[in-house]
């Protein structure tokens, strides 16, 4: 993909439109503007650069703050005039000190939040935490704590206690990304399995 790929002819100052999307929550973060310098800087330093417009110069997210927005992912729309960049934030995407731009609900793509916050304890065991106890003890255990969720969501299910059959889900769901993680498995992985199943 090379910038003269884009039809910039609908924005009238050849920039390019982007969207920046959380690649673990999908969460919509920001929306900026490239020109081929900054398009050209992205591809070769990994880190999402815009042009930006006030400033008038070339401006590296979290040049200033540190919360860099690192590139898993860049994928041109149908009409090649904008593109969507998937990325994993340092932190705070806004300048408000918000995770986005946009107010969306917090509760918006939970469960990749929640993995991401479990990928986090993995990467630094953070003494106390429940979740590095898991960790610790290994998959063997692990995996028994989702065989004890998954027989509790059933025995809710069956008895029809819905809100109950809910908050044991919620725990076998917990567990489930748990072992997931010590199996170095993600969500994608499991949606590029389902996505090859529905096909």
């Amino acid at each position: 993909m090379n910038f003269e790929d884009f039809k910039l002819e609908k924005t009238g100052d050849g920039l390019l439109p982007v969207i920046v999307q959380d690649a673990r929550t999908l969460k919509v973060l920001m929306l900026g503007y490239m020109n081929r310098e900054a398009f050209e800087k992205t591809v070769a330093e990994g880190k999402v650069t815009f042009w930006s417009r006030s400033k008038g110069r070339l401006w590296t997210k979290g040049e200033t703050s540190g919360n860099f927005l690192t590139v898993v992912e860049m994928l041109p729309d149908c009409d090649s005039d904008t593109l969507l960049i998937k990325a994993i934030p340092a932190g705070p995407t806004c300048h408000r000190g918000t995770l986005s731009c946009f107010d969306t609900e917090d509760s918006e793509g939970f469960i990749r939040t929640l993995a991401a916050v479990i990928r986090s304890r993995h990467e630094q065991m953070p003494e106390g935490s429940y979740t590095t106890k898991l960790f610790i003890k290994g998959p063997k255990v692990i995996a028994k704590k989702v065989g004890e969720e998954c027989t509790e969501s059933v025995i809710e299910a069956v008895s029809g206690n819905r809100e109950r059959f809910v908050y044991e889900c919620s725990d076998l769901v917990y567990h489930l990304l748990v072992l997931m993680e010590s199996m170095g498995v993600s969500i994608e992985d499991l949606e590029k399995e389902l996505a090859l199943r529905h096909k």
